[in-house]
């Protein structure tokens, strides 16, 4: 694999969780807000002032990512870290001193993630990175108000911030390295709410999914406004960290022509089918083979570290 095939490999694990999510969807002009086809139309609808997300007031999320190609099976890839939890509504989230929470809910949710590379397939391929993602959420109507990102490549480096205020997505781009790189920048319009790759999949988490429904999802990364339709195709029972769960496969559809992904590919994330929407596993297939991600661990209010799951033997 070439330095070429690193971003988009990194984007899309991120995107599933990722991230998220990943990464987490038309390029750049005006685009629709979240909506849903058929009777999961209310699913779209903001969530009250009082509403308590099953993720609050704080919740880590800990997956492994694994490899799978021909003779190569089930090889480590990377490590995902995701949290969830709440700040005063009164910190600011742009040096513009706008305070974004507009909910009346009296906080902002920060949502994190971390996915690093790890093991075997990293020094076979020399294919090493690193990506850290920090979205500001205001909670009423799980819209995102800023995105920070922090990416490493091999030698490569990138930190990019996105703000995103009355209708539009300012994002800009720096080379930490660099300290002659003058920043890239560009900016896209939306209407309605927006996520990024990130709070993206904690969005599909607050929603009652309903097999054989379809969500739309405007989602921004990098500059640009993407619509993602999100089909909810499957339930089924499996093994995971939390036990026998009955399952939901929500298929996000992020690859193809014009999409977040231009190649082809598919991916699928499986979310337990109770009040808690937890993400449990996911799977990308493209052209370089086959990715699972799978949950190893759910910790409740990580500053008490209260663990409500590990990883079980098989």
């Amino acid at each position: 694999m070439t330095s070429k095939t690193q971003k988009p490999l990194a984007g899309t694990l991120v995107l599933i969780f990722a991230a998220t999510f990943a990464t987490l969807f038309s390029l750049g002009g005006p685009v629709l807000g979240q909506k849903a086809s058929g009777s999961a139309a209310g699913s779209a609808s903001p969530s009250g002032p009082g509403r308590v997300h099953p993720f609050e007031p704080s919740e880590e999320l800990v997956y492994v990512a694994e490899f799978s190609r021909t003779l190569l099976k089930k090889v480590d890839v990377a490590d995902f870290r995701f949290t969830a939890a709440r700040q005063p509504s009164t910190q600011k989230v742009s040096n513009t001193g706008v305070d974004h929470d507009q909910g009346g809910v009296g906080y902002s949710l920060k949502l994190t993630g971390d996915v690093s590379s790890k093991g075997f397939f990293s020094k076979l391929f020399n294919l090493r990175f690193h990506e850290q993602i920090e979205s500001i959420v205001e909670p009423a109507s799980f819209t995102v108000k800023k995105t920070r990102k922090i990416d490493q490549q091999g030698k490569r480096a990138r930190i990019s911030e996105t703000i995103y205020q009355n209708g539009k997505a300012f994002w800009t781009e720096h080379d930490p390295n660099n300290p002659g790189d003058t920043g890239r920048e560009a900016s896209a319009t939306f209407a309605g709410r927006v996520q990024d790759v990130l709070s993206a999949i904690y969005y599909l988490r607050t929603q009652p999914l309903e097999i054989g429904k379809t969500l739309e999802l405007t989602v921004s990364d990098s500059g640009r406004v993407y619509q993602v339709p999100v089909r909810i195709v499957e339930k089924r029972r499996m093994k995971s960290a939390l036990g026998r769960v009955e399952a939901l496969r929500v298929d996000p559809e992020v690859f193809g022509a014009g999409r977040m992904i231009p190649s082809e590919g598919q991916f699928s994330i499986w979310f337990t089918n109770d009040s808690r929407r937890i993400p449990v596993s996911a799977r990308i297939k493209n052209r370089f083979g086959t990715f699972d991600i799978t949950l190893r661990k759910v910790i409740q209010n990580p500053a008490l570290k209260e663990s409500l799951a590990t990883t079980r033997s098989n």
